[in-house]
């Protein structure tokens, strides 16, 4: 729900219905719970009254509430539809006083009779408010407002029924509990009347239907109309009843479980309903988040069967209950005091929250998929079956409870039962307990992560899905995740392996025979039935781990068939055991997973190119769309330092990486461990984001100084040794640069002694064999156990190099560190490589490519790289290479 809909609250169009529904639903559920406890605790002992009398009078209680929505819904459908609904609500609010004024009465005379007289009166109130509340709602809100609106009276509903319990549960236990009660419902009463004045006025009907004074003809009348509607319909409306069944049960028969079966104290009875109640709104909320707003049964069989496990596991582990020795009711402090008792927590907890997940979508699915005109008589229908299934509920209760039955083994008979409805569910949506279980396993060892599923609402009915296709968990996986049914296009041959025949017959699966032209032509009509179908365009595992040849069929079926492309790419898959990829990429068990779906994309093709001409075009648009979702679905907004920690984790911080002429391989742990050694004895004199001086050529060296500027957060400036001292000398002036890295050894080798003596008048000269004597074994752990004081940004330079200065002074260009990741993911996109191959680098680091394409790009993309320092020894590189 849109933060902005909280608004409502504020809003005079909404609030003043809000707190009249809230309070009246507070005032119901205060009462019933108030009547509970005096008559249990109080009265019974007073009376007479035995164990099964007790559990007959509250199941009779709560069956007295509902019982007139089953006798009064239809009546107070045609109200709301014959009269303007606010002056029906103030009505309905006014007699309210009267009723409580009966209740105060009977509570002080402590008259068992008028208590249920008065029951019945709060229930008759509730059934004539009810349609108006809903049917009110949208005159007064925008469209778009409606389903925040809903969502807000839902939860003050809840809320309302959980802090009416509480206070009636726990007011009525203390010894002044029946003046506090009274009080409280004068005061709610009168409060829900005074809202409802200040309810906007709304119209009644245009048409208004001839008004049936007779409950039962009408009753009879909304009944069938409700059960005329589409199968979804009816069956939502059958699996709500049900689940009102079952939670009246449990809420009815909490009060016998917790005094007879657990012998505990009203403080118990007290936990228990507030679990109950807040679980089915976690329930709730849970399943709005797993559904993303959507409007569907996705997750009402998962919530089936866990209803059923948990109702059956409360009637096993009641035989684990420990009572007090002295056989007095036990304290909440005693009762949690055992550890079997936590599990009768659980289970209540459990029940709650799985039937939260299940009645919630069966209400949507009731109020999005009834015509707006009609929608307050079927809504009226669904208040009618769920009393008629309140009522089921309560008369088989009393009569398990007058067979001697006890609580417990209700809650066994009712588990059960539920049994057989959690299979025709399952039955009669097996896709979705199928997407729901996969997309259960897919998150506890995948950690899978969803991006973009707004692009598949905006794609349309008709389009095709095109996603990288690295490992045989893809098609289960966009099977699970994407809404609704799509078609599946797979190989002909693939379709008659043994393992893949289970999962076609839970997708809607399309052979497709590539030497067969009619198939692509039948597969073009389905699409043309505004279907949305998944192709993978390489039409095969990758065996590279980057995208592979793009065949043209889904280009071309998008182009005949008028559908959008909508791309989507599935990350992390290809460290899994499920590719052809071992040994070229790093494994990872469990590794986790990311499905991100783009933006949808329309071909744009020259209406004059025919056949071969257009079907090439439609080929290059597809694999222009795919290399932009390889690119746009990569990580660009990380700096070099954390890239080359990210590589370390992927590929083991023992994975040797970097190579040189001096044939001692460095590892990634060893990599990083030297650069956090080198980088906190460089932060002594060099400061954040400071322009350091690199003179170093292609070796392991190199590589170790430039990762440390990187770890403290300075920017090194490649300096071109070879284009002279004028050049470097203008390039450490223009960048600004104090302090130079380079080594003695490199020096002496390539006879820059002069160009040292020169540079050193302007800048300070960092030998990295006099820093190597420096740096003990104090400082080796300092550094190990380094961390940077100031986060660095990906927008921040990463690295500075300059052109040779062939026009002049060499000019300096700043890159970014998104900027060279960038770059990398670019050359990813389009050269295939993976950790079979070695890079042989004998470009300069101060070169553009010799930085980024030989030396970044495989550092970080997990490829072992050997650096040589002169590009020049024709002779000597091609006999490095073929060794």
């Amino acid at each position: 729900m849109p933060q902005s809909q909280f608004l409502l609250m504020k809003d005079r169009r909404f609030l003043p219905l809000f707190v009249t529904q809230f309070l009246g639903a507070f005032h119901d559920n205060l009462f019933k719970n108030a009547m509970i406890i005096l008559v249990v605790y109080q009265l019974a002992s007073q009376l007479g009254l035995d164990a099964k009398t007790q559990a007959l009078m509250s199941t009779a209680a709560a069956a007295t509430l509902v019982f007139p929505f089953f006798i009064f819904s239809a009546t107070a459908g045609q109200l709301a539809d014959s009269f303007p609904k606010h002056k029906v609500i103030r009505v309905v609010k006014l007699v309210e006083l009267g009723i409580a004024a009966l209740g105060i009465t009977a509570l002080v005379s402590e008259s068992i009779p008028l208590m249920y007289v008065t029951i019945f009166a709060l229930g008759t109130h509730s059934a004539f408010f009810s349609p108006c509340k809903y049917s009110i709602l949208p005159e007064h809100l925008k469209n778009n407002e409606l389903i925040g609106g809903n969502a807000l009276l839902n939860t003050g509903t809840f809320l309302a029924i959980l802090l009416g319990t509480i206070f009636g549960i726990s007011l009525m236990s203390l010894s002044f509990g029946t003046i506090a009660i009274s009080s409280l419902i004068a005061v709610v009463a009168l409060g829900g009347y005074v809202a409802s004045l200040y309810i906007p006025a709304g119209a009644a009907a245009l048409e208004p239907t001839p008004f049936n004074p007779n409950p039962v003809s009408e009753t009879r009348s909304v009944l069938k109309y409700t059960f005329s509607q589409h199968r979804d319909v009816v069956l939502s409306l059958l699996g709500k009843g049900w689940f009102f069944c079952v939670g009246s049960m449990f809420l009815s028969q909490f009060p016998n479980y917790v005094k007879i079966s657990l012998q505990a104290q009203e403080s118990i009875l007290t936990l228990f309903t507030v679990l109950f109640s807040i679980g089915i709104g976690i329930g709730g909320l849970f399943n709005n988040k797993l559904l993303h707003g959507k409007v569907a049964a996705t997750y009402v069989p998962l919530a089936a069967l866990g209803l059923t496990a948990f109702s059956l596991d409360l009637y096993m582990a009641t035989s684990y209950v420990v009572h007090n020795a002295d056989q007095t009711l036990m304290s909440l402090g005693q009762f949690v005091s055992h550890l079997a008792h936590w599990r009768i927590i659980l289970d209540v907890c459990l029940v709650s929250v799985f039937g939260g997940l299940f009645v919630v979508p069966l209400t949507a699915i009731l109020q999005e998929r009834t015509p707006a005109e009609t929608r307050a008589r079927i809504m009226a229908g669904s208040a009618i079956t769920d009393s008629l299934f309140m009522v089921l509920s309560a008369a088989i209760c009393a009569t398990l409870l007058s067979a001697s039955w006890d609580v417990q083994e209700i809650f066994l008979a009712f588990g059960l039962a539920n049994i057989a409805v959690a299979i025709y569910i399952c039955g009669l949506l097996p896709d979705y307990l199928f997407k729901t279980l996969l997309q259960v396993c897919f998150k506890i060892f995948y950690r899978v992560e969803v991006k973009g599923l707004e692009n598949v609402e905006k794609a349309g009915k008709r389009a095709v899905i095109v996603g990288n296709h690295g490992s045989l968990l893809d098609p289960p996986l966009l099977a699970a995740f994407l809404p609704g049914r799509p078609m599946f296009a797979i190989n002909t041959q693939v379709a008659m392996w043994w393992w893949v025949k289970p999962f076609l017959r839970l997708v809607d699966a399309f052979p497709l025979d590539p030497t067969n032209p009619y198939s692509i032509k039948s597969l073009i009509h389905e699409v043309e039935k505004d279907r949305q179908i998944v192709i993978f365009p390489e039409g095969r595992l990758s065996s590279t781990g980057s995208l592979m040849k793009i065949y043209d069929g889904p280009g071309l079926i998008a182009d005949k068939a008028d559908a959008m492309i909508l791309p989507v790419r599935l990350d992390g898959v290809q460290y899994t055991g499920f590719t052809r990829l071992r040994g070229k990429v790093p494994f990872k068990r469990f590794p986790k997973i990311t499905i991100t779906f783009l933006e949808p994309v329309k071909f744009k093709i020259d209406e004059n190119l025919k056949g071969k001409s257009r079907r090439a075009a439609s080929s290059r648009q597809l694999y222009d769309v795919m290399e932009t979702m390889m690119m746009e679905t990569s990580n660009r907004k990380q700096t070099l330092w954390e890239s080359l920690l990210k590589a370390q984790d992927l590929s083991g911080s023992g994975f040797a990486i970097v190579e040189d002429v001096d044939f001692s391989p460095l590892t990634y742990g060893k990599l990083i461990s030297k650069a956090k050694v080198l980088g906190a004895h460089l932060a002594r004199s060099i400061s954040f984001s400071e322009n350091v001086g690199v003179m170093l050529p292609n070796s392991a060296g190199s590589v170790v100084s430039f990762f440390a500027l990187q770890a403290i957060g300075a920017v090194p400036a490649m300096l071109n040794f070879t284009a002279g001292t004028h050049a470097v000398l203008a390039s450490c002036k223009n960048a600004q640069v104090k302090t130079l890295i380079t080594s003695r050894r490199f020096i002496e080798a390539a006879h820059l002694e002069e160009m040292v003596e020169i540079l050193s008048q302007n800048v300070r000269i960092l030998y990295l064999e006099d820093v190597a004597e420096n740096i003990g074994v104090v400082d080796k752990v300092r550094g190990l156990l380094f961390a940077k004081q100031e986060k660095t940004s990906p927008q921040n330079p990463a690295v500075i190099l300059f052109t040779s200065g062939s026009e002049g002074s060499p000019k300096g260009v700043v890159l970014s560190h998104e900027n060279l990741i960038a770059n990398i993911i670019q050359l990813s996109c389009r050269v295939s490589f993976n950790q079979r191959d070695i890079v042989f680098n004998c470009l300069p680091m101060f070169h553009s490519f010799g930085l980024t394409g030989g030396t970044l790009l495989p550092i970080l993309s997990g490829i072992r790289t050997f650096l040589y320092p002169n590009p020049l020894h024709i002779k000597i590189v091609p006999e490095l290479v073929y060794a």
